[in-house]
């Protein structure tokens, strides 16, 4: 059974995922992130593949992301680094990345390549749906990996379970229409949505994302959903900290 779907049977609330970018701060620091971000207890791990012109991504991402391309980090470095990952990271593991490197390395070659390592699910933000459902989904139901689809608050209903009936793993919510970044509080359109969306009745679990930051984002999303995913938080925790274990534990302490 695929790891996301095991976790989501085992654990159905307040499931912590954290999004991280390759390579950074340095650019073989990715698989130490991973195991720092696991022993301090977190359920799932969203490894960020960089690239140059990421459409849905704030500013520490987005500096995160032009850091690691200067590391050298690439699909095929990313790759290299995550040949043996599972000697030692064993929570599912979710590859972010945009389209374009991922074409220019070959949808199929990069499926085949994330099996290998053990990628439980890709995440491709800009995909299109029709694309998606025609090309994508038969390479990676063939090798076993889930695609996992985003949903706005301008997502129509119609397009939400469509979403729900032709994907597997977890829906991400993204808590509003608007490019990643910590927030400190939901309002209440954040709060309405939220609602509206788990009254859907869905088939697969959620996750919301987009500005969780702290325990009262975190726990405003947990009420409304299997839980919630940080990323811009943990990439500043990075940055400030002395190390990449402080950075963990900082993060987690901060959401008890």
């Amino acid at each position: 059974m695929n790891r996301i779907d095991q976790l989501f049977q085992q654990k159905k609330e307040h499931i912590l995922s954290v999004y991280f970018t390759a390579g950074y701060p340095q650019l073989n620091d990715t698989v130490r992130v991973m195991q720092a971000l696991e022993r301090n207890g977190v359920d799932m791990l969203e490894i960020g593949v960089p690239f140059s012109d990421p459409m849905a991504d704030g500013p520490v991402i987005q500096a995160a992301g032009t850091r690691a391309l200067r590391n050298g980090m690439s699909v095929k470095t990313l790759f290299s680094q995550l040949v043996d990952v599972r000697a030692t990271v064993t929570i599912p593991l979710v590859l972010m990345g945009y389209l374009n490197p991922i074409l220019q390395f070959g949808f199929e070659n990069y499926c085949q390549r994330a099996a290998a390592c053990g990628i439980d699910g890709l995440i491709i933000p800009d995909l299109p749906f029709a694309e998606y459902l025609d090309h994508y989904k038969p390479v990676a139901d063939r090798y076993g990996v889930h695609m996992i689809m985003l949903i706005t608050p301008e997502t129509s209903e119609e397009r939400i379970r469509m979403i729900d009936d032709h994907t597997a793993g977890f829906i991400y919510m993204v808590s509003s229409a608007s490019v990643t970044g910590a927030r400190k509080h939901f309002g209440e359109q954040h709060l309405a949505y939220f609602r509206k969306v788990n009254a859907m009745g869905l088939k697969n679990p959620r996750l919301i994302g987009f500005g969780i930051s702290n325990r009262e984002t975190f726990d405003a999303a947990c009420r409304e959903a299997a839980g919630a995913i940080i990323g811009s938080r943990f990439i500043s925790l990075l940055e400030s900290e002395p190390s990449v274990e402080a950075a963990a534990e900082k993060l987690v302490e901060a959401l008890r």
